[in-house]
Protein backbone atom coordinates (compact mmCIF):
# COMPACT_ATOMS: atom_id res chain seq x y z
CA UNK A 1 0.00 0.00 0.00
CA UNK A 2 2.88 2.18 1.06
CA UNK A 3 4.83 1.81 -2.15
CA UNK A 4 1.53 2.31 -4.46
CA UNK A 5 0.64 5.80 -2.37
CA UNK A 6 4.25 6.63 -3.09
CA UNK A 7 3.83 6.06 -6.74
CA UNK A 8 1.26 7.97 -7.21
CA UNK A 9 2.80 10.74 -5.40
CA UNK A 10 5.40 10.28 -7.72
CA UNK A 11 3.37 10.32 -10.75
CA UNK A 12 1.56 13.54 -9.82
CA UNK A 13 4.29 15.22 -9.05
CA UNK A 14 6.03 14.16 -12.44
CA UNK A 15 2.33 15.14 -14.38
CA UNK A 16 2.45 18.80 -12.82
CA UNK A 17 6.17 18.86 -14.10
CA UNK A 18 5.21 17.87 -17.45
CA UNK A 19 2.69 20.06 -17.69
CA UNK A 20 4.39 22.80 -16.83
CA UNK A 21 7.16 22.12 -18.63
CA UNK A 22 6.47 20.47 -21.90
CA UNK A 23 9.37 20.17 -23.94
CA UNK A 24 10.82 17.48 -26.21
CA UNK A 25 14.19 16.09 -25.23
CA UNK A 26 17.38 16.99 -27.01
CA UNK A 27 19.14 14.17 -28.71
CA UNK A 28 22.96 13.46 -27.51
CA UNK A 29 25.68 15.42 -28.79
CA UNK A 30 27.01 13.70 -31.44
CA UNK A 31 31.23 12.97 -31.35
CA UNK A 32 33.14 11.20 -34.03
CA UNK A 33 34.19 7.37 -33.75
CA UNK A 34 35.53 4.63 -35.16
CA UNK A 35 33.60 2.46 -37.55
CA UNK A 36 34.76 -0.62 -36.78
CA UNK A 37 35.33 -3.24 -38.85
CA UNK A 38 33.00 -2.15 -40.83
CA UNK A 39 35.48 0.77 -42.60
CA UNK A 40 38.38 -0.49 -43.35
CA UNK A 41 40.38 2.19 -44.87
CA UNK A 42 39.90 6.03 -44.96
CA UNK A 43 38.44 6.16 -48.62
CA UNK A 44 36.31 3.65 -48.15
CA UNK A 45 32.57 5.02 -48.67
CA UNK A 46 29.99 4.34 -45.88
CA UNK A 47 26.53 5.82 -45.05
CA UNK A 48 25.43 5.15 -48.46
CA UNK A 49 22.16 6.08 -49.67
CA UNK A 50 19.99 6.59 -52.69
CA UNK A 51 17.37 8.45 -52.30
CA UNK A 52 14.49 10.09 -54.59
CA UNK A 53 15.11 13.58 -55.78
CA UNK A 54 13.11 15.37 -58.40
CA UNK A 55 11.40 13.31 -61.39
CA UNK A 56 11.53 9.64 -60.31
CA UNK A 57 11.44 9.01 -63.82
CA UNK A 58 14.81 10.62 -64.55
CA UNK A 59 16.80 11.82 -61.26
CA UNK A 60 18.35 10.57 -57.97
CA UNK A 61 19.87 11.31 -55.67
CA UNK A 62 23.32 10.17 -53.57
CA UNK A 63 24.84 10.62 -50.15
CA UNK A 64 27.56 8.32 -48.82
CA UNK A 65 30.37 9.43 -46.49
CA UNK A 66 34.30 9.00 -46.21
CA UNK A 67 36.75 9.25 -43.27
CA UNK A 68 39.17 10.98 -45.21
CA UNK A 69 38.77 14.19 -47.86
CA UNK A 70 38.79 12.63 -51.19
CA UNK A 71 37.30 13.41 -54.93
CA UNK A 72 33.55 12.47 -55.30
CA UNK A 73 32.94 9.38 -58.11
CA UNK A 74 29.02 8.12 -59.38
CA UNK A 75 29.41 5.51 -61.94
CA UNK A 76 26.07 4.53 -63.69
CA UNK A 77 26.43 1.29 -65.33
CA UNK A 78 24.05 1.46 -68.42
CA UNK A 79 24.56 5.25 -68.67
CA UNK A 80 28.05 6.22 -68.70
CA UNK A 81 27.47 9.18 -70.10
CA UNK A 82 24.40 10.59 -67.60
CA UNK A 83 24.79 14.07 -66.66
CA UNK A 84 25.70 13.83 -62.67
CA UNK A 85 25.75 16.77 -60.37
CA UNK A 86 28.53 17.15 -57.78
CA UNK A 87 28.12 18.76 -54.20
CA UNK A 88 31.55 19.99 -52.65
CA UNK A 89 33.13 17.73 -50.15
CA UNK A 90 32.50 19.10 -46.69
CA UNK A 91 33.28 17.78 -43.08
CA UNK A 92 30.80 16.15 -40.68
CA UNK A 93 31.30 15.63 -37.39
CA UNK A 94 34.54 14.52 -38.57
CA UNK A 95 33.86 12.53 -41.69
CA UNK A 96 33.40 13.91 -44.94
CA UNK A 97 29.74 13.74 -47.05
CA UNK A 98 29.89 13.14 -50.57
CA UNK A 99 26.95 14.29 -52.74
CA UNK A 100 25.98 14.01 -56.38
CA UNK A 101 22.43 14.04 -58.11
CA UNK A 102 22.12 12.52 -61.36
CA UNK A 103 19.94 13.28 -64.24
CA UNK A 104 18.96 12.69 -67.53
CA UNK A 105 17.80 8.62 -67.06
CA UNK A 106 15.45 6.65 -68.99
CA UNK A 107 11.81 6.04 -67.19
CA UNK A 108 11.33 2.50 -66.50
CA UNK A 109 14.73 0.77 -66.87
CA UNK A 110 16.71 -0.80 -63.99
CA UNK A 111 20.45 0.92 -63.48
CA UNK A 112 23.15 -0.53 -61.64
CA UNK A 113 25.94 1.65 -59.97
CA UNK A 114 29.05 2.31 -57.35
CA UNK A 115 29.80 5.45 -55.87
CA UNK A 116 33.37 6.29 -54.16
CA UNK A 117 36.35 7.92 -55.81
CA UNK A 118 38.88 6.89 -58.80
CA UNK A 119 40.34 4.78 -56.37
CA UNK A 120 37.87 3.28 -54.14
CA UNK A 121 34.70 2.51 -55.27
CA UNK A 122 31.34 1.14 -52.93
CA UNK A 123 29.94 -2.82 -53.56
CA UNK A 124 27.07 -2.52 -56.63
CA UNK A 125 23.93 -0.93 -55.88
CA UNK A 126 20.29 -1.01 -58.42
CA UNK A 127 17.15 0.89 -58.19
CA UNK A 128 14.79 1.13 -60.88
CA UNK A 129 13.23 4.64 -62.36
CA UNK A 130 9.57 5.34 -62.31
CA UNK A 131 7.83 4.28 -65.41
CA UNK A 132 4.96 6.25 -65.15
CA UNK A 133 2.31 3.38 -65.80
CA UNK A 134 -0.48 2.90 -62.73
CA UNK A 135 1.34 0.07 -61.32
CA UNK A 136 3.45 0.30 -58.17
CA UNK A 137 4.85 -1.37 -55.17
CA UNK A 138 6.69 -0.01 -52.40
CA UNK A 139 7.88 -0.76 -48.95
CA UNK A 140 7.12 1.03 -45.67
CA UNK A 141 8.95 0.71 -42.23
CA UNK A 142 9.91 2.96 -39.22
CA UNK A 143 11.53 3.59 -36.17
CA UNK A 144 14.60 1.25 -36.09
CA UNK A 145 15.94 3.56 -33.49
CA UNK A 146 18.74 1.26 -32.06
CA UNK A 147 21.83 2.15 -30.12
CA UNK A 148 23.41 -1.06 -30.55
CA UNK A 149 24.90 -2.95 -32.82
CA UNK A 150 22.79 -6.32 -32.22
CA UNK A 151 19.73 -4.20 -32.59
CA UNK A 152 20.34 -2.20 -35.81
CA UNK A 153 21.14 -5.87 -37.16
CA UNK A 154 17.86 -7.31 -36.01
CA UNK A 155 16.04 -4.53 -37.32
CA UNK A 156 18.04 -5.03 -40.85
CA UNK A 157 16.89 -8.50 -40.65
CA UNK A 158 13.09 -7.27 -40.66
CA UNK A 159 13.56 -4.50 -43.52
CA UNK A 160 15.64 -7.30 -45.35
CA UNK A 161 12.29 -9.60 -44.61
CA UNK A 162 10.45 -7.09 -46.29
CA UNK A 163 12.44 -7.47 -49.69
CA UNK A 164 11.74 -11.19 -49.55
CA UNK A 165 7.59 -10.38 -49.37
CA UNK A 166 7.85 -7.21 -52.25
CA UNK A 167 11.42 -8.38 -54.19
CA UNK A 168 10.03 -5.20 -56.87
CA UNK A 169 9.74 -2.83 -54.19
CA UNK A 170 10.71 0.19 -56.49
CA UNK A 171 11.24 2.30 -53.13
CA UNK A 172 11.36 1.74 -49.33
CA UNK A 173 9.90 4.90 -47.28
CA UNK A 174 11.62 5.25 -43.39
CA UNK A 175 9.26 7.01 -41.52
CA UNK A 176 11.81 8.19 -39.37
CA UNK A 177 13.97 7.50 -36.35
CA UNK A 178 17.00 5.88 -38.08
CA UNK A 179 19.10 5.80 -34.61
CA UNK A 180 18.23 6.44 -31.07
CA UNK A 181 20.81 9.72 -30.09
CA UNK A 182 21.62 10.52 -33.64
CA UNK A 183 25.91 9.93 -32.92
CA UNK A 184 28.65 9.04 -35.16
CA UNK A 185 28.65 5.84 -33.47
CA UNK A 186 25.03 4.78 -33.86
CA UNK A 187 25.03 6.01 -37.47
CA UNK A 188 28.03 3.65 -37.94
CA UNK A 189 26.05 0.87 -36.83
CA UNK A 190 22.97 1.89 -38.96
CA UNK A 191 25.92 1.65 -42.06
CA UNK A 192 27.07 -1.51 -41.12
CA UNK A 193 23.87 -3.16 -41.08
CA UNK A 194 21.73 -1.10 -43.58
CA UNK A 195 23.99 -0.28 -46.19
CA UNK A 196 23.75 -3.71 -48.28
CA UNK A 197 20.15 -2.88 -48.02
CA UNK A 198 20.74 0.83 -49.17
CA UNK A 199 21.99 -0.80 -52.32
CA UNK A 200 18.64 -2.64 -53.14
CA UNK A 201 16.70 0.53 -54.24
CA UNK A 202 15.46 3.93 -54.19
CA UNK A 203 15.19 5.28 -50.43
CA UNK A 204 12.45 7.49 -48.95
CA UNK A 205 13.42 9.08 -45.69
CA UNK A 206 11.54 11.13 -43.38
CA UNK A 207 12.84 12.79 -40.45
CA UNK A 208 11.94 11.20 -36.83
CA UNK A 209 12.51 13.54 -33.80
CA UNK A 210 15.63 11.34 -32.49
CA UNK A 211 17.27 11.90 -36.20
CA UNK A 212 19.59 14.92 -34.90
CA UNK A 213 16.88 16.85 -33.09
CA UNK A 214 18.72 19.39 -31.08
CA UNK A 215 22.09 18.62 -33.22
CA UNK A 216 20.93 20.86 -36.69
CA UNK A 217 21.49 19.86 -40.39
CA UNK A 218 21.94 15.77 -39.06
CA UNK A 219 18.70 14.70 -41.23
CA UNK A 220 19.67 16.59 -44.53
CA UNK A 221 23.62 16.00 -44.30
CA UNK A 222 22.52 12.22 -44.15
CA UNK A 223 20.65 12.42 -47.36
CA UNK A 224 20.24 14.46 -51.06
CA UNK A 225 17.11 15.39 -51.04
CA UNK A 226 14.91 17.68 -53.13
CA UNK A 227 14.59 20.75 -50.96
CA UNK A 228 13.92 23.59 -52.72
CA UNK A 229 10.76 23.93 -51.08
CA UNK A 230 11.11 22.79 -47.65
CA UNK A 231 10.17 25.53 -45.08
CA UNK A 232 13.35 24.81 -43.29
CA UNK A 233 16.23 22.46 -43.17
CA UNK A 234 17.37 23.02 -38.89
CA UNK A 235 15.82 19.27 -38.25
CA UNK A 236 14.28 17.90 -41.05
CA UNK A 237 13.14 18.47 -44.64
CA UNK A 238 9.99 18.35 -46.47
CA UNK A 239 9.77 17.80 -50.16
CA UNK A 240 6.51 15.95 -52.35
CA UNK A 241 7.29 13.54 -55.30
CA UNK A 242 5.12 11.78 -57.99
CA UNK A 243 5.14 8.00 -58.53
CA UNK A 244 3.15 6.58 -61.23
CA UNK A 245 -0.65 7.74 -60.51
CA UNK A 246 0.52 8.36 -57.40
CA UNK A 247 1.92 11.84 -55.20
CA UNK A 248 3.44 11.61 -52.03
CA UNK A 249 4.20 14.91 -50.10
CA UNK A 250 6.67 13.94 -46.36
CA UNK A 251 6.27 16.35 -43.70
CA UNK A 252 8.67 17.25 -41.20
CA UNK A 253 7.04 16.66 -37.26
CA UNK A 254 10.11 17.95 -35.95
CA UNK A 255 9.20 21.71 -37.47
CA UNK A 256 8.37 23.36 -34.29
CA UNK A 257 7.80 20.57 -32.60
CA UNK A 258 4.66 18.98 -34.35
CA UNK A 259 4.10 21.45 -38.19
CA UNK A 260 4.30 24.78 -38.44
CA UNK A 261 1.50 26.78 -40.41
CA UNK A 262 3.81 27.55 -42.97
CA UNK A 263 4.55 23.87 -43.67
CA UNK A 264 0.84 23.20 -43.55
CA UNK A 265 0.21 26.23 -46.00
CA UNK A 266 3.23 23.69 -48.38
CA UNK A 267 0.91 20.52 -47.80
CA UNK A 268 -1.76 22.42 -48.65
CA UNK A 269 -0.74 23.95 -51.99
CA UNK A 270 1.55 20.71 -52.49
CA UNK A 271 -1.68 18.42 -52.33
CA UNK A 272 -4.09 20.92 -54.55
CA UNK A 273 -1.08 20.85 -57.10
CA UNK A 274 -1.37 17.71 -58.58
CA UNK A 275 -3.96 15.45 -60.67
CA UNK A 276 -2.23 11.99 -59.99
CA UNK A 277 -5.06 9.71 -58.96
CA UNK A 278 -3.68 8.68 -55.33
CA UNK A 279 -2.84 10.95 -52.69
CA UNK A 280 -0.61 9.81 -49.92
CA UNK A 281 0.99 11.40 -46.76
CA UNK A 282 4.63 10.32 -45.16
CA UNK A 283 4.85 11.75 -41.77
CA UNK A 284 7.62 10.59 -38.41
CA UNK A 285 4.37 11.27 -35.57
CA UNK A 286 1.47 9.96 -36.05
CA UNK A 287 -2.30 11.72 -35.15
CA UNK A 288 -4.49 8.30 -33.99
CA UNK A 289 -2.47 6.64 -31.55
CA UNK A 290 -2.81 4.33 -27.79
CA UNK A 291 1.11 4.15 -27.34
CA UNK A 292 2.84 6.39 -25.14
CA UNK A 293 4.06 9.17 -27.09
CA UNK A 294 0.04 10.07 -27.94
CA UNK A 295 -0.44 11.62 -24.45
CA UNK A 296 1.47 14.76 -25.63
CA UNK A 297 -0.11 17.91 -27.13
CA UNK A 298 1.76 17.54 -30.40
CA UNK A 299 0.14 14.34 -31.15
CA UNK A 300 -3.39 15.40 -30.16
CA UNK A 301 -2.49 18.58 -32.30
CA UNK A 302 -1.94 17.12 -35.47
CA UNK A 303 -5.99 15.55 -35.26
CA UNK A 304 -6.53 19.09 -35.51
CA UNK A 305 -3.94 20.55 -37.98
CA UNK A 306 -2.92 17.78 -40.36
CA UNK A 307 -6.18 15.87 -40.54
CA UNK A 308 -7.84 18.67 -41.57
CA UNK A 309 -5.30 19.87 -44.56
CA UNK A 310 -5.69 16.14 -45.55
CA UNK A 311 -9.83 16.38 -45.49
CA UNK A 312 -9.75 19.37 -47.23
CA UNK A 313 -7.08 18.07 -50.05
CA UNK A 314 -8.85 14.66 -50.54
CA UNK A 315 -5.66 12.98 -49.17
CA UNK A 316 -6.47 9.20 -49.69
CA UNK A 317 -3.58 7.54 -47.31
CA UNK A 318 -1.35 8.80 -44.05
CA UNK A 319 1.12 6.76 -43.00
CA UNK A 320 3.76 7.32 -39.78
CA UNK A 321 5.75 5.97 -37.29
CA UNK A 322 7.06 7.39 -33.62
CA UNK A 323 4.62 5.25 -31.70
CA UNK A 324 5.95 1.95 -31.82
CA UNK A 325 2.98 -0.21 -32.62
CA UNK A 326 0.84 -0.70 -35.41
CA UNK A 327 -2.38 0.73 -35.55
CA UNK A 328 -4.69 1.40 -38.70
CA UNK A 329 -8.13 3.74 -38.88
CA UNK A 330 -11.11 3.91 -40.30
CA UNK A 331 -11.73 6.01 -42.92
CA UNK A 332 -12.16 9.68 -41.29
CA UNK A 333 -13.42 12.69 -41.88
CA UNK A 334 -13.56 16.06 -39.59
CA UNK A 335 -12.60 13.11 -36.92
CA UNK A 336 -15.92 11.56 -37.94
CA UNK A 337 -16.34 8.21 -39.65
CA UNK A 338 -16.74 8.74 -43.52
CA UNK A 339 -16.45 6.12 -46.48
CA UNK A 340 -14.75 9.01 -48.71
CA UNK A 341 -12.19 10.35 -46.02
CA UNK A 342 -8.77 9.21 -44.67
CA UNK A 343 -6.66 5.95 -43.59
CA UNK A 344 -4.22 6.85 -40.97
CA UNK A 345 -1.81 4.08 -40.68
CA UNK A 346 0.48 4.02 -37.45
CA UNK A 347 2.86 1.67 -38.96
CA UNK A 348 4.82 -0.30 -36.12
CA UNK A 349 8.56 -0.65 -35.38
CA UNK A 350 11.16 -2.20 -37.46
CA UNK A 351 13.19 -2.35 -34.49
CA UNK A 352 13.00 -4.03 -31.39
CA UNK A 353 11.76 -1.54 -29.01
CA UNK A 354 7.90 -1.57 -28.80
CA UNK A 355 5.25 -0.04 -26.91
CA UNK A 356 2.13 -1.61 -24.96
CA UNK A 357 -0.86 0.31 -25.01
CA UNK A 358 -1.58 3.12 -22.93
CA UNK A 359 -5.46 2.09 -22.11
CA UNK A 360 -6.31 5.83 -20.56
CA UNK A 361 -5.85 7.28 -24.04
CA UNK A 362 -8.85 4.90 -25.25
CA UNK A 363 -11.97 7.00 -26.22
CA UNK A 364 -10.03 10.24 -24.75
CA UNK A 365 -7.63 10.92 -26.96
CA UNK A 366 -8.52 8.27 -29.67
CA UNK A 367 -12.03 6.62 -30.13
CA UNK A 368 -11.57 3.08 -30.24
CA UNK A 369 -14.41 2.96 -32.61
CA UNK A 370 -12.25 4.64 -35.13
CA UNK A 371 -9.78 1.66 -34.82
CA UNK A 372 -9.88 -1.24 -37.86
CA UNK A 373 -6.95 -2.97 -37.09
CA UNK A 374 -4.14 -2.86 -34.36
CA UNK A 375 -1.05 -4.86 -33.08
CA UNK A 376 0.46 -3.73 -29.63
CA UNK A 377 3.84 -5.86 -28.00
CA UNK A 378 4.59 -6.45 -25.20
CA UNK A 379 6.93 -8.49 -22.86
CA UNK A 380 7.23 -11.23 -25.02
CA UNK A 381 3.97 -11.37 -26.50
CA UNK A 382 1.65 -9.22 -28.19
CA UNK A 383 -1.96 -8.40 -27.72
CA UNK A 384 -4.56 -7.85 -31.02
CA UNK A 385 -7.35 -5.78 -31.26
CA UNK A 386 -10.34 -8.33 -32.19
CA UNK A 387 -12.97 -5.67 -33.01
CA UNK A 388 -13.70 -5.27 -29.18
CA UNK A 389 -10.93 -5.41 -26.79
CA UNK A 390 -7.30 -5.72 -26.92
CA UNK A 391 -6.83 -9.30 -24.74
CA UNK A 392 -6.53 -11.03 -27.67
CA UNK A 393 -3.03 -12.36 -28.15
CA UNK A 394 -1.24 -14.19 -30.91
CA UNK A 395 2.72 -14.99 -29.81
CA UNK A 396 3.71 -14.80 -33.89
CA UNK A 397 3.28 -11.40 -33.47
CA UNK A 398 6.15 -10.66 -31.62
CA UNK A 399 8.45 -9.04 -33.95
CA UNK A 400 9.75 -6.39 -36.45
CA UNK A 401 7.18 -4.99 -38.76
CA UNK A 402 6.99 -4.03 -42.20
CA UNK A 403 4.65 -3.15 -44.62
CA UNK A 404 4.10 -3.46 -48.31
CA UNK A 405 1.66 -1.38 -50.22
CA UNK A 406 0.78 -1.82 -54.07
CA UNK A 407 -1.05 -0.20 -56.44
CA UNK A 408 -2.70 -0.94 -59.31
CA UNK A 409 -5.04 1.52 -61.45
CA UNK A 410 -7.45 2.21 -58.85
CA UNK A 411 -6.81 -0.30 -56.31
CA UNK A 412 -4.29 0.27 -53.00
CA UNK A 413 -3.77 -2.59 -51.07
CA UNK A 414 -1.64 -2.49 -48.28
CA UNK A 415 -0.34 -5.85 -46.21
CA UNK A 416 1.49 -5.51 -43.04
CA UNK A 417 3.80 -7.92 -41.29
CA UNK A 418 5.70 -9.39 -38.36
CA UNK A 419 8.76 -10.66 -39.09
CA UNK A 420 8.70 -13.32 -35.34
CA UNK A 421 11.64 -12.71 -33.50
CA UNK A 422 11.80 -16.54 -32.85
CA UNK A 423 9.31 -18.76 -34.03
CA UNK A 424 10.69 -20.43 -37.39
CA UNK A 425 8.78 -22.78 -39.81
CA UNK A 426 9.67 -26.38 -40.67
CA UNK A 427 12.68 -24.95 -42.78
CA UNK A 428 14.36 -23.05 -39.81
CA UNK A 429 13.40 -19.66 -41.33
CA UNK A 430 11.75 -16.70 -39.01
CA UNK A 431 7.91 -17.19 -39.68
CA UNK A 432 6.29 -13.89 -41.44
CA UNK A 433 2.83 -13.11 -40.19
CA UNK A 434 0.29 -11.29 -42.53
CA UNK A 435 -1.34 -8.94 -39.56
CA UNK A 436 -3.87 -6.61 -41.62
CA UNK A 437 -4.54 -6.61 -45.25
CA UNK A 438 -6.34 -3.41 -46.09
CA UNK A 439 -7.81 -2.48 -50.07
CA UNK A 440 -9.85 0.39 -51.27
CA UNK A 441 -10.87 1.24 -54.46
CA UNK A 442 -11.40 4.24 -56.11
CA UNK A 443 -12.45 5.82 -59.69
CA UNK A 444 -9.66 7.56 -61.34
CA UNK A 445 -9.20 10.63 -63.60
CA UNK A 446 -11.29 12.47 -60.70
CA UNK A 447 -8.83 14.64 -59.53
CA UNK A 448 -7.84 18.26 -60.75
CA UNK A 449 -4.90 20.21 -59.91
CA UNK A 450 -6.46 23.46 -58.27
CA UNK A 451 -3.04 25.13 -57.17
CA UNK A 452 -0.18 26.36 -59.35
CA UNK A 453 2.69 28.30 -58.92
CA UNK A 454 5.55 29.18 -56.66
CA UNK A 455 5.18 26.88 -53.46
CA UNK A 456 8.40 28.20 -51.84
CA UNK A 457 8.59 29.34 -48.40
CA UNK A 458 11.36 32.34 -47.82
CA UNK A 459 13.61 32.51 -44.80
CA UNK A 460 11.72 35.35 -43.90
CA UNK A 461 8.35 34.13 -44.16
CA UNK A 462 9.18 31.26 -42.29
CA UNK A 463 10.87 33.20 -39.28
CA UNK A 464 7.94 35.74 -39.20
CA UNK A 465 5.83 32.79 -38.51
CA UNK A 466 7.46 30.82 -35.63
CA UNK A 467 5.73 32.57 -32.84
CA UNK A 468 2.34 32.15 -34.83
CA UNK A 469 3.14 28.39 -35.14
CA UNK A 470 3.93 28.46 -31.51
CA UNK A 471 1.01 30.22 -30.30
CA UNK A 472 -1.53 27.62 -32.75
CA UNK A 473 0.46 24.98 -30.22
CA UNK A 474 -0.02 26.90 -27.06
CA UNK A 475 -3.80 27.45 -27.62
CA UNK A 476 -4.54 23.86 -28.94
CA UNK A 477 -2.24 22.74 -25.99
CA UNK A 478 -4.37 24.84 -23.15
CA UNK A 479 -7.64 24.76 -24.67
CA UNK A 480 -7.84 21.49 -26.39
CA UNK A 481 -5.36 19.14 -25.05
CA UNK A 482 -5.00 20.11 -21.17
CA UNK A 483 -8.15 19.81 -20.50
CA UNK A 484 -8.79 16.34 -21.99
CA UNK A 485 -5.20 15.07 -19.97
CA UNK A 486 -6.59 16.23 -16.67
CA UNK A 487 -10.04 14.55 -17.15
CA UNK A 488 -7.95 11.42 -17.56
CA UNK A 489 -4.81 11.26 -14.60
CA UNK A 490 -7.63 9.28 -12.43
CA UNK A 491 -7.12 6.60 -15.12
CA UNK A 492 -3.11 7.94 -15.59
CA UNK A 493 -2.47 7.10 -12.02
CA UNK A 494 -4.80 3.69 -11.97
CA UNK A 495 -2.84 2.30 -14.87
CA UNK A 496 0.54 3.57 -13.69
CA UNK A 497 -0.26 1.38 -10.12
CA UNK A 498 -1.09 -1.31 -11.92
CA UNK A 499 1.18 -1.49 -14.61
CA UNK A 500 3.98 0.57 -14.01
CA UNK A 501 3.33 2.29 -17.46
CA UNK A 502 2.78 5.85 -17.96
Amino acid sequence: MIKNCKKALSLVLALTVMICCFSPALAQEATPTDAGEYVTSDTQPFRISLTVNGDTASERGFTWFTKADTDSLVVINEAPDAVIEYNDVFEWEGNYCHKAKVKGLEGGKEYTYTVGSAQVRSNEGKFRTDDGDSELNFIVVADVQASSDENFRRGAETVEASFSVMPDAEFIANLGDFTNDSTNEEWDYYAKNFDPISLKTSLVPIAGNHDGLGVWHWFENMFNLDDSESVQNLNGVNYSFDYGNAHFAVINTNDVLSVSLAQLKWLRNDMNSTDKDWKIVFAHKSPYTLGKDGKWPDALYLQKSLTKVCDECGVDLVMSGHDHQYLRTKPLKANKLNDNGTTYILSGTAGTKRYQIRSFLENSFTDVDKIAAMTVQRDGYANYFNGTDFESTKDTNVGGCFNCLSIKDGTLTLNSYILSDELKDENGGRIITNIDTYTVTKETGKNIATFSGDNTTSAAEFYLGVVPSFCALAVYTFTGWLPRFLSIVPDIIRVYIEEDTF
